[in-house]
């Protein structure tokens, strides 16, 4: 392998590794998380039975902190938001 093809590779690599300060949402609340620990099997599904509009991590961050723990807490095992994000974010990094 020249030089040139392994540094066109590693760049690559580079470009597809995620960041791990930022775990899209899906990933993080997936499937398995959400089976769980709630009565829904995604993250959108449990959105939209709050009636929340969500594409990305910022708009979940601008959600009143008051609707979302009570929404959190009425329809997971988690008391509210901080503490389901953090185990979101535990069961992922044991991956």
């Amino acid at each position: 392998m020249s030089f040139d093809d392994l540094l066109s590779e590693l760049q690559g690599q580079k470009t597809i590794q995620e960041d791990p300060n930022n775990v899209p949402l899906d990933k993080l609340f997936n499937e398995s998380f959400m089976s769980k620990h709630s009565a829904f099997s995604s993250f959108d599904e449990f959105l939209k039975k709050g009636n929340f509009q969500v594409d990305t991590q910022e708009d979940v961050n601008n959600i009143p902190d008051e609707l979302f723990d009570r929404h959190v807490s009425r329809e997971t095992d988690f008391s509210d938001w901080e503490s389901m994000l953090a185990q979101a974010n535990k069961d992922y990094s044991a991956e």
